[in-house]
């Protein structure tokens, strides 16, 4: 239950993006073209995070807790120090948590990067 009324946060930013995308970028020369386009791209990556963020949270916070870790420096650490991939099965299951990392940030960031993706 949230405080706020509609129109979201979400639906605001997707609102302006819209209009930017709509009616502002055909509108705009040069560096000021280049600049909305930049403000566009900066919009919808807000609009990705605020829609996947918080599953993304709880898949990132249980896949460092299988691993037996609480955070991404204690992740990090133990692969330094080699406590954490010793065995072939420890190795895979770190290589799947990190990568399935990178695919949520990118499924925020861009998700053009993960088009041959699975999920």
């Amino acid at each position: 239950m949230s405080p706020h009324d509609e129109p979201t946060a979400q639906q605001l930013i997707e609102s302006v993006r819209e209009w930017m995308e709509r009616d502002l970028l055909a509108g705009t020369p040069g560096r000021l073209h280049f600049h909305t386009r930049v403000a566009i791209n900066v919009l919808a990556m807000v609009e990705r995070e605020l829609e996947l963020g918080p599953q993304q949270a709880a898949d990132h916070a249980a896949r460092l807790a299988a691993l037996g870790v609480t955070d991404d420096a204690a992740l990090a650490a133990a692969i330094r120090s080699g406590e954490i991939v010793d065995d072939p099965d420890s190795a895979a299951a770190v290589r799947d948590a990190v990568l399935d990392s990178v695919r949520d940030k990118l499924r925020v960031a861009n998700p053009k990067y993960l088009s041959d993706d699975p999920a």
